[in-house]
């Protein structure tokens, strides 16, 4: 394949449309920090699209535990012929609060975390940082905290060691030694509580966490609060044609794959769009890749359709659970996942040759996992070349790429969980700069031809 900007096959009014539709695409950023609050922007614009829970509405959708969702849209062919299933993951990379997080040294409140995720720890320290989360009280009762996105609100912040004392501490240490995960506390307080002696800082600020929020300290045990970027998705570049934004691996996918599902047309074959949680840390978990939510939303949509009747009678199949397995072997599905774009500033990292590059379209990943592809979903080239056809054939930019060179390092995703109900999977994403940053770069076409290849393959 010839390289080359896909800008420069762009006319004016495509590029207008490319910048509106990434509009769209930064509120979503800003709203969506965490995987809770990425579920409920699905939930919104699935009912604004028409979506239901009810399994016999047709257009039906599904939360699990709030971390994770489903989408269907039934086609005009048979389930059982397969459907055509996106996946894209929803959390990301950030610090999650301890269970017993807060206390007081040298009269400072102080809260200490745990990272989530493939982090730098040397990148989250000396940033307005923002707390988004919910608290579950021992009654049950939710409490929803988010402190730091508003301009009236204060913003938190990791203390780093200032240049002239962090000689023998940090300079000469190996970078990844340079922050230990242990002196990634948050600075949370330092107004003491008039009248105490014993820890009066901290006795101030869970005052005030009494008072505004009604908890309690023992209400950190049963709480989910994570840590991330205070700042906005923001254009970048003089043209504007690139944006910055925490959380782009892998809401980079998400929002075009949700677009797609609403924008699209009736499709030919049944339709599934999933949005999983916890791919960060392997996908373990109930609401991961791993989980049978899948499953187990099929079993209820096409029982309530009466697809296992129809399609018994016509293909011999023997009941729902027989169906199930047939239309999940028989699907095509996407594995919507970022790769790592060529950086201009470590360009020896990348086999150049087969890598991808910003504002060269989405990115096609044949294979990911490390070394000699251990870990990997790798494509047949059967299916690589239907992928190819159908870009082609929709005029959709793209390109291909691997994660770096082969020693070099690697990644994994979600598409080998898929690939275990005997579906074709192939990793289609978006190429990003920074990735695992609190500031990934991504280009706007890149986005944009993300959204137009999900739509032309849950058409197809």
């Amino acid at each position: 394949m010839e390289r080359q900007s896909g800008w420069k096959r762009k006319a004016r009014d495509e590029i207008e449309r490319i910048f509106a539709f990434c509009e769209g695409y930064k509120r979503f950023l800003d709203l969506a920090k965490t995987e809770r609050e990425a579920v409920r922007c699905v939930e919104t614009a699935l009912k604004e699209a028409g979506f239901s829970p009810d399994p016999a509405s047709g257009k039906v959708y599904r939360l699990n535990r709030g971390k994770e969702a489903i989408a269907w849209r039934p086609g005009t062919h048979p389930a059982s012929e397969g459907v055509r299933l996106i996946m894209a993951h929803i959390d990301a990379p950030r610090l999650d609060l301890k269970q017993n997080p807060l206390y007081e040294d040298v009269d400072l409140a102080l809260l200490r975390t745990h990272y989530y995720g493939g982090i730098k720890k040397y990148h989250w320290v000396a940033m307005p940082l923002a707390i988004h989360g919910v608290i579950i009280k021992e009654d049950g009762t939710c409490v929803e905290v988010r402190i730091g996105e508003d301009e009236a609100d204060p913003v938190f912040a990791i203390d780093d060691l200032l240049p002239h004392l962090s000689r023998k501490h940090q300079d000469e240490k190996k970078v990844a030694d340079a922050i230990e995960g242990e002196k990634l506390t948050i600075l949370f307080g330092s107004l003491p509580l008039l009248g105490e002696e014993q820890a009066p800082v901290k006795k101030h600020v869970l005052k005030l966490l009494k008072d505004v929020y009604g908890v309690t300290e023992d209400d950190f045990i049963s709480a989910e609060i994570e840590i991330v970027p205070a700042f906005k998705a923001r254009d970048v570049g003089l043209d504007r044609s690139m944006m910055g934004a925490y959380g782009q691996d892998d809401r980079a996918s998400a929002y075009p794959l949700l677009r797609a599902l609403c924008d699209m047309e009736d499709p030919t074959h049944g339709v599934l769009a999933i949005f999983v949680d916890k791919e960060e840390i392997g996908s373990e978990g109930n609401t991961s890749a791993k989980s049978r939510f899948v499953e187990m939303f099929l079993y209820d949509v096409l029982g309530a359709s009466g697809a296992a009747a129809t399609d018994g009678r016509i293909h011999g199949l023997d009941g729902l659970d027989d169906l199930v397995r047939r239309a999940l072997f028989a699907s095509k599905a996407i594995s919507a996942d970022v790769n790592g774009a060529v950086n201009p500033n470590w360009q020896d990292v990348h086999e150049k040759q087969n890598a991808c590059y910003l504002g060269g379209g989405v990115c096609v990943t044949k294979f990911t996992g490390h070394g000699g592809k251990v870990g990997a979903n790798d494509a047949h080239a059967e299916y690589v070349a239907e992928i190819r056809r159908l870009f082609n054939k929709e005029g959709i930019i793209w390109q291909t790429g691997e994660l770096g060179k082969i020693d070099e390092g690697g990644g994994g995703t979600v598409a080998k969980y898929l690939a275990e109900y005997g579906m074709d999977i192939i990793d289609v994403g978006v190429p990003l700069l920074a990735m695992h940053s609190p500031f990934e770069i991504s280009n706007k076409l890149d986005i944009y031809e993300t959204y137009r290849a999900f739509k032309a393959f849950l058409a197809s």
